[in-house]
């Protein structure tokens, strides 16, 4: 075992499997629903980022390369200034919805190059401008643009372009558990001396306030190179660092004067370091006092060019005599070849560096991805903020019944700036590659989303803050799946009781469903949007009049999944625990129903061989919706096969499906594609082979759905045969959209109609690769489509992980095509080996768009590298 390995080891055995210590800080707070009290629900506006610097927060902190303890009481992070901003760097920044014009985005050039799970090692690197930022052009810029133009970035400001920028490296080695060193190195990438001012800031999140502690913390001046921070839930911690041009305290509180035009109780506000480093006001009043709640040493550095100047500290609840003995810095060498260590024994042996470096950064990504959430929803329905009276209106606004909601825990975030809150599918999707780098956590997560704080108690999970109401796909119990399967690879025994655990939540979630989405009892599905923003014609989750319905292929194809998933799971429980073999039968013969109606109700189109939504309008025949999108593609992720062992050992499950299948063939009733291979195993499937053959050449066309970085969400045929429907006097059109949206839809940040997404990908190949496992060379299928290149199944799978890959892999001249036009950026000395992870991906060029750090669910590519690399080195394309 490696010695990250130990640890995770201890980690395992507690009762909530973290670190006291990791990167739990935000990288936005403002902006968020939480933060919200306004009386029309309007989060951007009622907290924007010009007051993020002086507004004190009620439900968290964010801050730049931070980290905090788990409960979020003691936070540190760097702020920044080059002698030109108005304001310190010391969060990210980004535009809020409206003032992007493809909705909010994040305006930096920053990389997770580095994490392991219990966080004894990481990096972060930031790139700051020496210029002055461009914080007013980014906004005016982006407003003027459409939405049928690109964003303006932070690189085509200019500002980069001949590297007069500062590289800010931040790492974290930890001697122990609650041990810290921290590492800044600021290195001067231009080629005359720059000034730069760094002041590693360490403050106390604001319960005081709200009288949620009793007494205020304090950090409190001990001598020129020490402070102690006290605080009656964490105990004391000192925070050592070298001898600085000065020091500063002042308190996290809201400087009410430039919020709301109320007179401060004194100078010793949120952003009185702001002030007082760039314009001198109040400096030495701040640097007299000596406690506060907040406090930074100023380090004022001249860096001659390409030199690198580095600051120590040091975060310890220890007292001691000299912080940094000789040698001190070989804490940070070990904590790396121990990171070294851990990554050698969990990737697959014999790829490329660069595969290598992807998956590194991929799974640091998702490490750092993690962080302190805190939201009571009935506490912030009946509160205020100390700005805003307490407003009836929320009591009948969002999230108003869910009042049961009271979450305070570490949870993956998908982008820790642009979605700085969990989601449920989203975070099904990231505890598939979390179980690859930590399987205790990845469960740990999968089961405290249906805790009661969570769940709802008819049991519908929460989907997200905005609208915990929305319905996202069912992925939970293929995940639990997933994981477990992960686990057992990696360990050689599954983790049954995990099973057991999740297995009785997902019964509650399954009958929420059964009960609420299937409006006519014929098991065929809504759900509307199901988490695929503007994939319709029309908003999905929009209720047109009472007697219009819409019958959803992806819902009722989501249900068939969700049944056969259960079914696999009751099934492995069944083989140790017989109680479950029941569980096993009703599951199988529940997504018979679904299957039956997904195939028979009208849902599959014959004239073009494919499954679209169904529209139903009382005195007219019910219209398909016919648009070539995933929606008509995912009947293929229900796919599952039962070896003979499971048969020769639940009797009673073999003796119901075959007198299941007896009746309703007796009887001339729908039986599911069901395919038997050399009496070793059987498939099962929602869709039978003829119908897989002709889903597969629409996914296989290149003029469809093929795009070269994967899977497109919506066939390209649309681009020249947009789809247009009428509904109750209004003209709904969709059409191949490869790049941001042009709609505005879910506020119109993301685009469901071209681009490639990860999470649908892996799936696909997932399910493609099972069904080749079952049908070997006996089914053959072009591809791409027309080619007259016959392939196996398994090899279609092959197929779509290498283009998936290639979208991140250095191909020709060494660019990565994620980049698009910014390849010259990554092309430089020294960012060749600089990899994000984008939300999605244009669909004919594979550039990145969207969130620019999601590595929530676009870590994925991580397992797709593990999957095929295992085998091999992957072949570039």
């Amino acid at each position: 075992m490696t010695a990250e390995h130990q640890r995770l080891a201890v980690n395992a055995s507690k009762s909530i499997p973290l670190a006291q210590w990791g990167p739990y800080l935000s990288e936005r707070q403002w902006g968020t629903v939480r933060e919200d009290y306004s009386t029309n629900g309007d989060a951007w506006h009622y907290f924007p980022f010009d007051h993020a610097h002086c507004r004190s927060y009620v439900w968290g902190e964010d801050g730049l390369a931070g980290i905090s303890d788990y409960f979020q009481n003691l936070c540190f992070a760097i702020s920044l200034w080059n002698g030109k901003d108005h304001i310190l760097k010391e969060r990210l920044f980004g535009l809020g919805n409206s003032e992007g014009n493809h909705g909010e985005d994040v305006k930096e050039l920053y990389y997770y190059l580095d994490n392991i799970p219990t966080h004894y090692y990481m990096e972060y690197l930031y790139k700051y401008p020496q210029q002055k930022f461009p914080y007013n052009q980014l906004r005016e810029e982006n407003r003027k643009r459409s939405r049928q133009e690109p964003e303006y970035e932070l690189l085509d400001t200019g500002i980069f372009n001949n590297d007069q920028y500062f590289d800010v490296l931040v790492s974290y080695a930890k001697q122990d558990v609650n041990d810290i060193f921290i590492r800044i190195e600021i290195t001067n990438r231009y080629y005359k001396m720059a000034d730069i001012s760094v002041l590693p800031t360490l403050w106390f999140y604001n319960r005081w306030s709200n009288k949620t502690l009793k007494n205020e913390p304090t950090i409190r001046f001990l001598n020129k190179t020490t402070v102690k921070a006290t605080h009656e839930r964490l105990g004391n911690y000192y925070f050592y660092f070298q001898q600085a041009n000065d020091t500063l305290f002042t308190n996290n509180e809201t400087n009410t004067e430039t919020v709301s035009n109320i007179p401060n109780k004194n100078i010793f506000v949120k952003d009185a370091f702001h002030k007082a480093v760039i314009e001198g006001e109040n400096l030495p009043a701040l640097r007299n006092k000596k406690t506060g709640t907040k406090f930074a040493p100023v380090y004022k550095m001249k860096i001659p060019a390409g030199a690198t100047k580095t600051i120590y500290c040091r975060l310890t609840p220890t007292l001691l005599d000299n912080a940094f003995v000789k040698g001190f810095e070989n804490v940070f060498r070990i904590r790396k070849e121990e990171a070294n260590d851990y990554y050698a024994a969990i990737l697959p042996k014999g790829i490329s560096g660069d595969l290598a470096n992807i998956q590194r950064q991929a799974i640091a990504g998702l490490l750092w991805s993690k962080q302190y959430y805190h939201y009571d929803v009935e506490r912030w329905l009946a509160s205020s903020d100390g700005i805003t009276p307490v407003s009836s209106s929320k009591m009948t606004g969002r999230n108003h019944d869910w009042q049961h909601l009271k979450n305070q825990d570490i949870i993956l975030m998908p982008d820790k700036w642009e979605y700085p809150w969990y989601a449920a599918w989203d975070l099904a999707f990231q505890c598939i590659s979390m179980a690859v780098a930590d399987p205790t956590y990845a469960k740990h997560q999968l089961l405290l989303v249906m805790r009661e704080w969570y769940m709802k108690p008819d049991g519908q999970l929460p989907a997200y803050e905005w609208n915990f109401s929305d319905v996202n796909p069912p992925v939970h119990a293929w995940a639990a799946m997933q994981v477990y399967n992960i686990e057992k690879k990696q360990k050689g025994k599954g983790d049954i009781v995990f099973l057991k655990k999740i297995f009785q939540k997902l019964l509650i979630n399954f009958t929420w469903w059964i009960n609420r989405k299937d409006v006519n009892g014929n098991n065929i599905f809504e759900g509307g949007f199901l988490g695929l923003d503007n994939i319709g014609v029309f908003n999905r989750s929009f209720h047109f009049s009472a007697d219009l319905q819409l019958e959803q292929a992806d819902g009722t194809s989501w249900m068939g999944t969700y049944a056969l998933d259960m079914m696999d799971m009751a099934l492995e429980i069944s083989m140790v625990d017989a109680s479950f073999e029941d569980t096993a039968t009703k599951f199988f013969e529940h997504f018979v129903l679904i299957a039956e109606s997904l195939n028979q109700h009208r849902l599959w189109n014959e004239e073009d061989k494919f499954f679209y939504d169904v529209l139903c309008v009382p005195g007219a025949e019910p219209m398909p919706l016919r648009i070539q999108s995933i929606v008509g593609l995912t009947s293929l992720y229900a796919v599952s096969t039962i070896k003979k062992n499971v048969f020769d050992k639940l009797k009673d499950f073999k003796k119901r499906i075959t007198w299941f299948e007896n009746y309703r063939r007796r009887n001339d009733k729908f039986w599911p594609n069901e395919e038997r291979g050399d009496g070793e195993e059987i498939l099962l499937s929602l869709v039978r082979q003829d119908r897989l053959v002709y889903l597969l050449e629409r996914l296989l066309d290149e003029d469809e759905f093929l795009s070269p970085g994967g899977i497109r969400a919506l066939s390209k045929r649309h681009e020249d045969h947009p789809y247009s429907v009428t509904v109750e006097g209004n003209l709904y059109t969709i059409r191949y959209d490869p790049g941001d949206s042009t709609s505005d839809i879910f506020g119109g940040n993301s685009n469901w109609r071209g681009p490639v997404w990860i999470p649908i990908n892996f799936l696909i190949i997932q399910s493609i690769r099972r069904y080749g496992e079952f049908y070997g060379d006996n089914l053959l299928v072009e591809c791409p489509a027309r080619s007259g290149n016959k392939m196996n199944l398994k090899s279609v799978a092959d197929e779509l992980t290498r283009r998936v890959i290639s979208l991140f892999e250095k191909g020709v001249n060494d660019e990565r095509r994620l980049y698009g036009s910014y390849k010259w950026f990554y092309q430089k000395p020294g960012n060749e080996h600089l990899v994000s992870f984008y939300e999605y991906f244009h669909g004919d060029t594979g550039r990145g768009l969207g969130a620019s750090h999601q590595t929530g669910w676009t870590a994925l590519v991580a397992e797709l590298i593990s999957e095929y690399g295992n085998k091999g080195e992957i072949p570039k394309l």
